[in-house]
């Protein structure tokens, strides 16, 4: 399996229908009482790319892209409308946005990483697909400029900064990602007669792991 460093038609995703998944596990107990627990620690994101299309046209669109990753053969990158930026929708995005990790004196690659706070506890969702020149780099509230102080490889989220931050100083960054899928079938049912009377065919699509 390869993947292609390709997005799906971001015209076609926006009026797709999906988000995060969790697996849980509960175990109901003979007093009432019951135990969850859950092999996953990271969440996983589905998507329907069948409801984007709109016309014959979309629809030839994504049988082209289909069978050039050759059914979930290859995965690609997805833009999810709902959750692709590391600032919220209201606000542009800043250096400042979210907070890699702090310095030691030796380390130079820091992970893209996008935290999810609620209450007291809080969930960082590794990025591995930012978009190639949006992502903002800050070390202890100074921007660094990319190309001099720092590099980012798009295709693992990795930021390499020029010079090891010192021992405690903050490495924030600010980026808009991609999701890596891949289609979560072999198979696309098409029926043009349906589609023209309004019934779109799913094409349903799943996170990978990288």
């Amino acid at each position: 399996m390869a993947f292609h460093e390709i997005r799906f038609p971001t015209h076609l995703g926006f009026g797709a229908l999906g988000g995060p998944e969790r697996r849980t596990e509960v175990v109901e107990l003979a007093n009432g009482h019951e135990e969850r627990n859950s092999p996953w620690a990271q969440s996983r994101r589905r998507y329907d790319a069948g409801l984007g299309l709109r016309a014959l046209d979309d629809l030839e669109e994504v049988i082209a892209f289909f069978e050039a990753r050759q059914g979930m053969l290859h995965a690609f990158r997805w833009k999810d409308w709902a959750d692709f930026r590391s600032a919220p929708a209201s606000r542009a995005l800043s250096s400042s946005d979210q907070l890699l990790g702090t310095g030691d004196g030796e380390t130079q690659v820091f992970q893209l990483r996008k935290a999810y706070a609620s209450g007291a506890q809080t969930y960082f969702r590794t990025i591995t697909k930012p978009v190639a020149g949006t992502v903002q780099v800050a070390r202890d509230g100074v921007e660094l400029a990319e190309g001099v102080d720092f590099s980012v490889d798009p295709t693992s989220g990795r930021a390499m900064l020029v010079q090891a931050p010192g021992t405690g100083a903050e490495i924030r960054a600010g980026f808009e990602f991609d999701v890596p899928v891949r289609f979560d079938t072999d198979m696309v049912q098409v029926s043009v007669a349906s589609f023209k009377a309004g019934q779109v065919p799913q094409v349903p699509v799943v996170e990978v792991r990288l």
